[in-house]
């Protein structure tokens, strides 16, 4: 009983996330609620994306679903877009645990060069009910300074 007492504040300190933006309650009498993350791509730094999940409190594993919406909220430069990962599967920005059992909900960066356009992919990395749930958002180019400038792979 006493290491449990004392391993709980530890627990509530690891829920803690300094990219959450806001906090959705889903009700008086349930323990899950709507957990709102900004995030800001550690190279493309003109693109924030916001990403909604459900917190199960009390489970031991987070509801799979998620939604993200990403935008332009600074400059976009050239230079920027030669550093990112132009491969076909992109690269991994952020990671969130959702579960004890090894289930993450990950935002991955993938380059469109044909359309000139940044794809934010949202997805679990566990199978629910026979799907990988994701979710997209895009960043297009068109009137940034990385606009024309870019080359594809």
């Amino acid at each position: 009983m006493r290491t449990i007492l004392l391993a709980l504040p530890l627990l509530l300190l690891l829920g803690c996330d300094s990219n959450e933006v806001g906090d959705v309650s889903l009700g008086l009498f349930t323990t899950k609620d709507i957990k709102l993350d900004a995030f800001t791509d550690p190279v493309v730094t003109g693109v924030t994306c916001h990403v909604s999940s459900i917190e199960a409190n009390l489970d031991f594993a987070d509801p799979s679903d998620s939604a993200i919406a990403c935008r332009q909220t600074g400059p976009i430069t050239a230079a920027m877009i030669a550093q990112i990962d132009k491969t076909p599967s992109g690269e991994v920005l952020f990671s969130k645990s959702k579960s004890i059992f090894f289930k993450s909900m990950k935002i991955r960066r993938i380059f469109d060069p044909q359309h000139q356009t940044l794809m934010y992919v949202s997805y679990s990395t566990k199978e629910t009910s026979g799907s990988f749930k994701h979710s997209l958002s895009t960043v297009p180019l068109w009137g940034t300074q990385a606009y024309n400038q870019v080359t594809g792979v």
